[in-house]
C-alpha cells in the first residue's frame, strides 16, 4: 500500500514565507491553541482543585474536603476556597489555618459570604 504524498499542495501557502515568518506563523497558532486552554484555567475549578490548594496551605484532607463543601453550599466556590480563607484570614488579622479552622468549627461562612459582596456571592 502506497501513501499518497500531498505535501506540495498542503504547503503551498507556506512556500513563500522566510524562516522568520514561519517561526512567527508557528507562534501564533500555538497561542490559538493554548489561549482557550489558559481561558477555562482562570475561569473554571473543581472541588479537586480548591482541595488541592487548601492541602498545600496546610489544612488536612478532612479539613480541606469540609472548607470545600461549605463553599460549594454558600455560592463562594467560583472565588476559591483558598481565597475565600485567605481573605477570612486577613479581615480577621489571623493566620489562614485559623480562618479555615473557624469556618468550619464555627460556619463563620455569612462573615465569609460578606467578604465577596453579601449573601450568595
Amino acid at each position: 500500500m502506497k501513501r499518497e504524498d500531498d505535501f506540495e499542495t498542503r504547503r503551498e501557502h507556506l512556500k513563500g514565507l522566510s524562516d522568520a515568518e514561519l517561526e512567527t506563523r508557528f507562534w501564533s497558532l500555538i497561542e490559538e491553541l493554548i489561549d482557550p486552554l489558559l481561558e477555562l484555567g482562570y475561569e473554571n475549578t473543581t472541588p479537586a482543585i480548591e482541595r488541592s490548594v487548601l492541602l498545600r496551605m496546610g489544612f488536612s484532607s478532612l479539613e480541606a474536603k469540609a472548607i470545600v463543601d461549605g463553599c460549594m453550599e454558600h455560592s463562594l466556590m467560583e472565588h476559591g476556597a483558598g481565597n475565600v480563607v485567605y481573605r477570612l484570614a486577613k479581615k480577621d488579622g489571623t493566620d489562614v489555618r485559623a480562618a479555615g479552622l473557624k469556618l468550619i468549627e464555627t460556619g463563620a461562612w455569612s462573615e465569609a459570604e460578606a467578604l465577596f459582596g453579601g449573601e450568595n456571592a
